[in-house]
Order: C-alpha cells, then structure tokens, then sequence
C-alpha cells in the first residue's frame, strides 16, 4: 500500500508539471498567433473568430447579465441622486413661488392705494404696519415713519380702501395709530344720501357703533358713511363704511378698510386746524376781574 501511494506521487509531480507546460506553451502560441501581423494569421483568427465565438454566447449570458445589472443599478444611483436634486429644487421653487405670492399681495395693496381717490389739496405718506397691539382692549397698530417724516398727532390713515384711524403718538422713526374700532375712538361721519351727521364710536369690536344719529329713520342698511370734517382733526369725505344693523338693531358700521390684513397705510397731511395747546383758550376767554363794591362808611 505505501509503495502504491509513493509511486502515484512519483508520477503526479512530473504530470503536473508536463500539463502546465504545455498549457503555458499553448497560450504562448495563441498570444503569437494574435500578435502576428500577417494576412495569412489574420484570415485564419478570423475564422476562428467566426467557428468559436458565437458557440459562447451561452457562455457569455452571466457575464453579459451581470453587466447589464451593474449598469441599471448605476443608472438608479443616477435616478435617486436626480430625485433628490429634483426635489431640492421644487422645495427652492416652493420657496421662492410663496415669497412671488407675498409680493404679488403686497403691490396689489400698494395699487389699492395708489387707486384711491383723495382731495387733490391732501398729500399723504405710505408706512409699513411694524406691529399691532395685540390687545383685546386697545386697538393700535405701530407704523415704521414718524416726526423725521413730518408727521403730527390726529392725522388720518387709511388704507387702500377706507379709513382705518389716526395717528396718536409720534417718535422719531415710528408713530401710533388709534384703530377705528378702540374704544377711545370718535369719528364724526355723515351718512350719505340722507345727509344725516352721527358719531362713529369704538367699542373694540369690528363693527362701531353708530351714535347721536339725528333721524333715524332716514338711514337705511347700505347706506354710505364717510368723515364730515367736523372739529377739524379728519378731513371731509373720507370713506369710513357702510350702515349695517346687528341683529338687536342698533346700527353699526361695516368698515370698508380691512381690518385683518393691515400691513400699508396712506398718512393723509392735513393742516386744516391749528392743534390745540391750550385747553382754557377752548372753555373761554380770560374774563378780567369783577370790581369790588364797598358800602358806604
């Protein structure tokens, strides 16, 4: 037995080495025969060419399926990065579409204001609503232009519709609005076409009252209501609404300004009234003292 595996091994060494020999001979040749430049060698790798190589395309189905698979999964590398790029750019898009919207919204107030028509005597500055007051209690609106601007107390604002209050309390660079609807608001108004005079009066609610009217029975819901220039602190004819009735019946204003979206005011300039500075000068003049009666002695 151990004689028979010695000589199986004896014989299987130079086997090896016989059989990688010629292999190594083989390729040699067939790397010559690929290498040679000759018309002869190239019509004989030619048919070989045509003999062999379409007897392997069984062969070459993996390789080919392989690369092929390669090739779709880069092309879905390619597709996901697409997507994501493409999905970048519809939330930029997004983005940008919201900030044309906001400007779109804005120039169409702007135009509102610019379409307002107002007495040619009055001229008017634009501000931007900074804040509110954000009080149940106390209806205000903050405005970025102030004294540096000219502006002065009791000057009316509107905006691209109807009048919205005035202007209390004035800083350098900003100025205060009292609302139409704050309860510390008096507006004297006429309502057109009956002519009847009335007070508009805040009570923190989005429709004011309607006071002091002379005639009832004059007005009518729908009727329009616009300043009267009374007192001198508005002038005449600005729009203030329309006369509605709350379901008790009192009369009440519909505004015309829109109230929920106040973001540009037109500050009408109008120097119509000196500002008073001295409250005795309203209650009376001055009387000189009355003389003394003496009794006789």
């Amino acid at each position: 037995m151990a004689r028979d595996r010695s000589g199986s091994s004896d014989y299987a060494g130079p086997l090896r080495r016989l059989l990688l020999s010629v292999l190594v001979l083989c390729l040699l040749a067939v790397f010559l025969v690929w290498r040679i430049d000759s018309p002869r060698v190239e019509r004989f790798r030619a048919q070989v060419s045509d003999r062999f190589v379409p007897s392997f395309s069984w062969a070459m189905a993996p390789v080919t399926g392989a690369i092929n698979l390669l090739r779709d999964f880069q092309s879905y590398q390619n597709l996901a990065e697409q997507n994501r790029e493409l999905r970048s750019e519809l939330r930029q898009m997004q983005a940008w579409k919201e900030a044309a919207l906001q400007l779109e919204q804005e120039n169409a107030r702007l135009l509102d204001l610019n379409n307002v028509r107002l007495d040619p005597r009055l001229t008017y500055i634009t501000g931007v609503v900074m804040a509110d007051s954000g009080s149940p209690f106390r209806q205000s609106v903050l405005l970025n232009v102030g004294s540096r601007d000219g502006l002065m107390d009791g000057w009316a604002t509107m905006d691209g519709i109807g009048l919205v209050g005035r202007i209390s309390g004035v800083g350098q660079n900003t100025s205060r609005v009292i609302l139409l609807t704050d309860a510390s608001s008096r507006i004297p108004a006429v309502i057109q076409p009956s002519g009847q005079r009335a007070i508009i009066a805040g009570d923190n609610s989005a429709a004011p009252p309607i006071d002091f009217l002379e005639n009832r029975d004059l007005v009518r819901p729908g009727d329009r209501i616009v300043s009267s220039g009374d007192g001198g602190v508005f002038p005449p004819g600005l729009l203030i609404g329309q006369v509605a009735s709350d379901p008790g019946g009192r009369l009440r204003v519909r505004l015309a300004a829109d109230f929920e979206r106040l973001e540009f005011l037109r500050v009408l300039r109008h120097h119509g009234t000196e500002p008073v500075s001295d409250t005795a000068q309203v209650i009376g003049p001055e009387l000189p003292p009355l003389p003394v009666e003496r009794g006789d002695d």
